[in-house]
């Protein structure tokens, strides 16, 4: 874990960087800080500009949209101002595509931002969005990686840092909203209208991404996180699934219109344009067969930010992401592995003789293990519990959001009383696995409570009608009390949740 690369070769500390990316529904601008061989986010400004709204049937932009694109840049233009040239990067994407007068918008832009702004093409656009994606998350062979944006959708089939297909398609939620749900009206009529002419444009590539085989897909930003925002706050974690969607359509039906819009999570700002984003992304799940879909770390800011940064290589981002986070909260990294170590020796045993189904587990446990005393940063006493808060808001880079939210009930759950309603939100696959994960991860703890690697136990485990026991050397655990104290004591909080645990 040694081997981890770092930007001092090309960085300077503390050198600042920005990335404004011109959408057809927002406009954000993104300002990293790269220092001790991290990239860190010190600033993000977003604005609800709504550009494609302002597009007629000529593709011509009115004056009040013009008008509002202009008075964002001149926001963003005091922050770039601290930033060298050299390191800012400015794109537009569908809308200034699409804009037959798009050249008078860019001259005034580029005039108040002191910078040239660069249109890309779609196809760029999907390359740039596959890359923020890819920097961000982790890699498990073939990604399907998909980005709603106002007035494109870009679709993606990639290989950890290589995009192997894309496509940018004519459809968003902005230019949707405009032609399907135009006077405010939601109805079953006007997702149906929607959804069949997404269909009819994602028709003639179906079949090319249906001949890869991805282990992931993810989306990228807009709908997907804001459908990711409402299951969290109605206590779901859990990936996108079609069942959701068609809920949240259905949900969307009864409220009746734009302006009566209520759905727990979603925010005032997003409504507007929901029911449109949610067609679209319903469309592609039938089209696609998409079974279960997460939500991404970064999109196309994150692409252009480590563009710039392009001798950085990150092969292994949940490991830098693990060593960051052990060393800014001063977690003991010997006995961090230690306990790591341990666990996935017990998982090895536990795989041979349980289904764990198809959960990737092996990244919830290293985390989980590795971060179980994040809390100590704060105190001893109720470690367990500050550790879940701070992974609660700590960006997990190469981590899904429902795999950082299973590390946070694996941290939350390695001591102390069991809480099993903690692991009630999860889907029920997942529930099983992460609470397999938690006994593992308490066990690993109390046989290292000495933080000695020459005082681990030798030990042998198996199942038996799901009872789990651990079988030590004659006479072992009577000269070491204090571990079999610790096991007893587990052996009773494991028995008052119906677990059953075994010590001899």
């Amino acid at each position: 874990m040694n081997n981890i690369p770092t930007v001092s070769s090309f960085a300077q500390p503390e050198q600042l960087y920005a990335a404004v990316d011109l959408g057809s529904n927002s406009f954000h601008m993104v300002v990293v800080r790269v220092s001790a061989g991290s990239v860190q986010i010190i600033g993000k400004v977003k604005q609800k500009v709504r550009l494609a709204a302002g597009l007629d049937e000529n593709m011509y932009l009115d004056q009040d949209s013009l008008e509002r694109g202009w008075d964002c840049l001149k926001v963003f233009a005091e922050r770039l101002q601290d930033i060298p040239l050299s390191n800012i990067k400015i794109v537009g994407t569908a809308t200034l595509r699409l804009a037959t007068n798009a050249d008078v918008f860019i001259k005034r832009a580029e005039e108040i931002l002191h910078h040239k702004l660069n249109v890309i093409d779609g196809l760029e656009e999907a390359r740039q969005i596959y890359l923020g994606v890819a920097y961000t998350s982790a890699n498990q062979g073939n990604s399907l990686v998909i980005d709603i944006g106002g007035a494109s959708t870009e679709v993606i089939v990639g290989n950890d840092m290589t995009p192997i297909h894309l496509v940018s398609l004519n459809m968003g939620c902005v230019t949707y909203k405009e032609r399907f749900f135009t006077d405010g009206t939601i109805s079953q009529a006007a997702f149906n209208q929607a959804i069949e002419q997404a269909k009819i444009l994602l028709e003639p590539v179906i079949d090319d991404f249906l001949s890869f085989n991805w282990q992931q897909c993810l989306g990228a930003s807009g709908t997907p996180q804001a459908i990711t925002e409402i299951l969290v706050t109605q206590g779901i974690s859990d990936s996108i699934r079609l069942d959701y969607l068609h809920n949240l359509k259905q949900q969307c039906i009864d409220c009746g219109t734009l302006d009566s819009l209520q759905i727990d999570g979603l925010t005032e700002a997003r409504k507007i344009i929901f029911p449109s984003g949610l067609a679209i992304l319903i469309a592609l799940f039938e089209q696609l067969n998409i079974q279960e879909m997460q939500i991404s770390g970064g999109a196309l800011r994150e692409g252009l930010i480590y563009g710039m940064l392009d001798n950085m290589q990150q092969n292994d981002r949940r490991t830098q992401t693990l060593e960051q986070t052990i060393e800014r909260f001063h977690i003991e990294s010997t006995h961090a592995n230690r306990v790591k170590n341990l666990s996935l020796s017990l998982f090895k045993l536990v795989q041979k003789q349980v289904d764990l189904g198809k959960v990737d587990c092996e990244p919830m446990l290293i985390a989980g293990a590795m971060l179980c005393e994040l809390g100590m940063h704060i105190e001893y006493k109720q470690h367990h519990m500050h550790g879940a808060y701070i992974l609660k808001y700590l960006p997990m880079v190469g981590y899904t959001e429902q795999q950082r939210m299973g590390i946070k009930t694996l941290v939350q759950s390695h001591r102390q009383d069991i809480q099993l309603d903690l692991f009630e939100s999860f889907h029920p696959d997942v529930r099983n696995a992460l609470q397999i994960l938690t006994r593992i991860i308490r066990l690993a703890c109390i046989l290292s409570i000495r933080r000695k690697d020459h005082l681990l136990a030798e030990f042998s485990f198996i199942i038996e009608n799901e009872k789990w026991l651990l079988q030590f050397p004659e006479n072992w655990l009577k000269s070491h009390p204090l571990i079999d104290a610790e096991l007893a004591n587990e052996k009773w909080q494991q028995h008052k949740v119906g677990w059953k645990l075994e010590c001899i």
